[in-house]
């Protein structure tokens, strides 16, 4: 559907098809790190197939919010340079690592040695039992053993990829081994769970990884992230011919809250918290002033007026996000170069009854920009990993008698105008 107003209507979109799911398989290094709303892989191989379509010749493709890396490993995949920004030092961390590549050999080395190193070590900091959060996680058994693994990658793998690639695996295993729900994407304790062995779940994880480097051919393609807040920071003006991106859900968990383990075990962080300010769309946001307010375009100030009658916390939140999200596109439109194709996925959620329509509020954002043939499609969610109903507080809920908010969302796509 093209757009030239933010006051289109929805019933006129139709669900494309073709945008809901793969023609392949996702490759096994996509799946070496459980990510929470983790973008499917098959978008961005349709993005580009779009870009050419268009007479775009991608010479390199950005996403402003790369989490864990799965536009930076499909633009490897396509032999495409790519540069990825993301606030989280996990998600970077991930990224790195999935759009990297490995010898086997050298691989198997390092693990033996770090097994051997683990097996061998009779003594065990305490650097890990002073800290409040990691004991309320974890067993003192689970403490012990998790101390010496990390220890021993550190000891036996020099810093570079190979030690980023061990520390991955380790970060993926801190929730089986913990106290963690089980297959819980939110912070939840359960007391009576039984632990899994560090060394088994390290194993099972390792094979597991080692299994996928093998489906990862080299190109000559250059891969940077960069851990970093896009709003606040001071980009480098990165010219790039399509950017992917898809921001997190304006109502969604806190990241910061689902990878406290791996901020701590990492040592990204003393205390989780502080990673939580900063994060678009999160609840713990500096205070918002008037003047930011008024920043605000019509669209945005309608959602936020009518928040403010249900919940002023979550109403200065959306507010915060907005203003998060307009200065994204305007990052997004100085790094794209003349004739360059925005790509962004994003979708719309309910609160205590208040739609939050942050595709039109994208959209509205776009049109105040050097964008032109603005177009959006939609699709049914197929592998993000969302609770897609809400109760009637608005809260998340698996209960299919509740209403369905997360069915579908929105690419929304535009073209910079040539200078």
């Amino acid at each position: 559907m093209n757009i030239s107003s933010y006051n289109f209507s929805y019933t006129k979109l139709r669900v494309m098809p073709a945008w809901n799911t793969e023609n392949s398989p996702e490759l096994k290094m996509h799946k070496i790190h459980n990510y929470p709303a983790k973008f499917p892989a098959f978008l961005v191989t349709k993005a580009i197939d779009l870009a050419k379509s268009k007479k775009i010749e991608i010479k390199k493709i950005s996403d402003i919010f790369c989490g864990c890396g799965t536009t930076a490993l499909e633009a490897r995949t396509n032999n495409i340079d790519f540069v990825g920004y993301d606030i989280n030092p996990v998600a970077t961390l991930i990224a790195k690592v999935k759009s990297e590549t490995y010898q086997s050999k050298k691989v198997d080395n390092y693990y033996r040695g770090i097994i051997n190193k683990y097996k061998t070590s009779k003594r065990v900091s305490k650097r890990f039992f002073k800290i409040e959060r990691i004991k309320y996680w974890f067993k003192d058994e689970q403490i012990t053993e998790l101390t010496k693994l990390f220890s021993a990658i550190n000891f036996e793998v020099p810093k570079g990829k190979y030690r980023n690639f061990f520390l991955c695996a380790f970060s993926n295993i801190l929730k089986p081994t913990s106290r963690w729900l089980t297959k819980s994407i939110k912070p939840q304790m359960d007391s009576s769970k039984k632990s899994i062995s560090v060394l088994v779940a390290f194993e099972i994880q390792i094979n597991m990884m080692r299994s996928a480097i093998d489906e990862i051919r080299k190109t000559s393609s250059e891969v940077k992230i960069r851990t970093r807040n896009i709003i606040t920071s001071k980009l480098p003006i990165d010219q790039v011919q399509l950017l992917i991106s898809s921001p997190p859900y304006v109502t969604s968990y806190e990241y910061a809250d689902l990878h406290q383990l791996s901020l701590l075990w990492l040592g990204f962080t003393d205390d989780f918290r502080k990673s939580r300010t900063g994060s678009v769309g999160s609840l713990y946001h500096q205070r918002l002033s008037v003047k930011k307010l008024t920043t605000l375009n019509e669209v945005g100030k309608n959602i936020y007026s009518r928040l403010l009658l249900v919940d002023k916390r979550k109403a200065a939140s959306v507010a915060k996000y907005f203003i998060d999200i307009e200065i994204a596109i305007q990052k997004a439109n100085n790094m794209l170069a003349p004739g360059g194709l925005l790509f962004f996925v994003l979708g719309n959620t309910t609160y205590k009854g208040v739609k939050v329509d942050n595709v039109r509020y994208l959209v509205s954002c776009i049109l105040a920009r050097s964008f032109k043939d603005i177009e959006i499609i939609k699709r049914k969610i197929s592998s993000k990993i969302l609770t897609p109903y809400r109760d009637d507080k608005g809260k998340f809920s698996k209960n299919s008698k509740n209403r369905k908010v997360y069915q579908y969302e929105y690419i929304i796509t535009a073209r910079k105008i040539n200078d």
